[in-house]
């Protein structure tokens, strides 16, 4: 790869110009698999940086607190209870100022490479209430300054806690400065959910709910959270998508530099591009590892046991950093082996036994709750909370502009970027520059299972209008530029979002078309979908059966769809 220039594809431009769907796809699949998305290394190594920025901004937050002193004596405080309790604060903080998942070139985050704070403090930006009109004070879909004054009041109360020395004879925060943080997260979480799931409030609010807590419950707790996070993410991943994931990420992270290893991710290449044996060992390797590995640690109490254990889980969490995957949930991973040894390797000799207050293991239950709906019912539950973290199983959506509908929504939203596909036009200097990077996006997609149900539908999304051209943009990156953050949650581009948008455009009937495609719930073979014409509402809905996903090349366009109502269609 080059350092500075990406690496250019391997294609036919006039090829792939003239090709169909199905030709572009098999190009483009064929092309990722062998070289990822060409990323230049000077990318990957501006994401190190900024997870290096990440560590020393926590440790300049712990050393505010007094008697922790000394950048290079680490040694003497960093599993202090309050410089824990400080660096999962720091975390919240760095999520919702756009600095952690969801940031950068790799989630088409160009101009600029965020969002966040520069839609969350401008007045008549798109804020998503969770249930709007059922709770008071938190209808409609225009951010107001009432809006704008509980951000600020977040970031003020995060920065207030950072700062904070401990409660005498406490050696944690002050629990008052903690509760402020979580009331104001859960008020501003009820006006916008975005801003909810960006604080990333599934694990840092789950956790910063233990700081209320006496050590040394707050700590006894903070394990069984970080339990319910491990095998949340392994339930979600007993499934069969999970191997495309693990073939896609692998096929384009940096780690591998020939095509000789990338391809050997899949089955056949280039005849076949389902994911190998290999793929699927890893998969399931890492989901055994998600379900065991912190159950010794919770169980064994110290010793050598734990001592292997808690390498083993630095090294799962270390290979998804290495890789920079797609979302970049760099700093999650860092804080997660940070966990482990906070809490397994210098605190683990307490557990359960040393817990003042039994009931507050209500804390971690509630969070397995969520776990459990929201495998059950991903339509209702986010893909944070149900802790469906890279298992594939993902909740997604495809947006079908018609140039008349584009220049709606670009007259009538507040953003601070342009839509995902102007960006690379900007960058790449013109639209055939940027085609093949911007097929190339739906090429990953293809690469899952989801792809194939997508290229299935997409004909019946926008099949009536044949002489419109149509831009076909990601949900997740329209959300991105819409909202100012998306982090792989299906929920917020969907139809609240869509709604939201025809009250500002007045969309005429064609102008925006959406294909929104559920997760696959735990104990069903089907995925749910809907098609939506932004004008004129739901006009089909349906399933695909998800043995007919994964069985199909990533070019594959002849799944077979079962219409609501009707019969089999072919």
């Amino acid at each position: 790869m080059g350092f500075l220039q990406p690496v250019e594809p391997d294609v036919d431009a006039d090829e792939l110009r003239r090709g169909d769907r199905p030709v572009q796809m098999r190009i483009l699949s064929e092309n990722f698999l062998s070289r990822g998305f060409g990323t230049p290394d000077v990318v990957y190594v501006g994401y190190l940086v900024k997870i290096a920025l990440f560590v020393l901004g926590g440790a300049l937050f712990a050393m505010s607190t007094p008697g922790v002193d000394g950048l290079l004596d680490v040694g003497q405080w960093w599993a202090l209870p309050v410089v824990w309790q400080k660096v999962v604060l720091w975390c919240i903080l760095f999520e919702i100022t756009g600095l952690g998942c969801g940031f950068g070139p790799l989630n088409l985050r160009f101009l600029p490479p965020l969002g966040s704070f520069l839609y969350w403090l401008r007045p008549g930006t798109i804020r998503l209430p969770p249930w709007s009109g059922r709770v008071p004070f938190t209808s409609g879909s225009r951010r107001g300054i009432a809006d704008v004054v509980l951000y600020v009041a977040l970031l003020v109360s995060l920065v207030v806690a950072l700062l904070s020395p401990t409660a005498p004879g406490t050696g944690q925060l002050p629990w008052q400065k903690v509760a402020v943080v979580l009331v104001v997260l859960g008020l501003v979480g009820l006006r916008d959910q975005t801003i909810f799931l960006a604080a990333r409030a599934e694990v840092y609010g789950a956790i910063a709910v233990t700081f209320l807590l006496p050590f040394p419950d707050s700590m006894v707790v903070a394990k069984f959270v970080l339990l319910c996070i491990w095998w949340g993410a392994a339930i979600s991943k007993v499934n069969v998508h999970f191997p495309s994931v693990v073939q896609a990420m692998e096929a384009n992270s940096p780690l591998w530099r020939t095509k000789r290893v990338k391809h050997l991710f899949t089955r056949s290449y280039p005849e076949d591009l389902r994911p190998s044996a290999l793929s699927k060992l890893l998969a399931h390797g890492g989901t055994v590892i998600e379900f065991f590995v912190p159950l010794v640690l919770i169980c064994s109490g110290g010793g050598t046991v734990t001592t292997v254990a808690a390498i083993v889980m630095i090294l799962f969490h270390l290979h998804i950093i290495v890789t920079i995957p797609m979302g970049t949930p760099l700093e999650w991973n860092v804080f997660m082996i940070f966990a482990v040894l906070v809490l397994f390797v210098n605190h683990a000799d307490l557990g359960v036994s040393d817990l003042a207050h039994p009931v507050v293991l209500l804390i971690p239950a509630v969070s397995f709750l969520f776990v459990i709906l929201g495998n059950l019912f991903p339509r209702r539950i986010s893909f944070l909370f149900g802790m469906r973290y890279y298992a594939g199983n993902w909740d997604t959506s495809v947006w079908c502009l018609s140039p008349t509908g584009e220049q709606k929504l670009t007259d009538n939203t507040i953003r601070a970027a342009m839509l995902p596909h102007r960006q690379l036009e900007k960058i790449y200097g013109g639209e055939d520059q940027a085609r093949v990077t911007r097929l190339t996006g739906f090429a990953f997609r293809a690469i899952h299972t989801h792809g194939r149900a997508h290229a299935a539908l997409l004909p019946r999304l926008v099949g009536d209008r044949p002489g419109v051209n149509y831009v076909e943009l990601d949900g997740e990156t329209a959300a991105g530029v819409l909202l100012g953050w998306n982090f792989g949650d299906g929920h917020l581009h969907s139809e609240q979002l869509v709604a939201a948008l025809q009250d500002r455009c007045n969309f005429e009937p064609g102008d925006l078309r959406v294909l929104v495609l559920d997760a696959q719930p735990i104990h069903r073979q089907t995925q749910a979908y809907r098609l939506l014409d932004a004008a004129t509402g739901e006009f089909e809905r349906g399933t695909v059966r998800v043995a007919d996903m994964v069985n199909r090349q990533p070019w594959a366009a002849d799944m077979p769809v079962q219409v609501a109502g009707g019969g089999r269609d072919c």
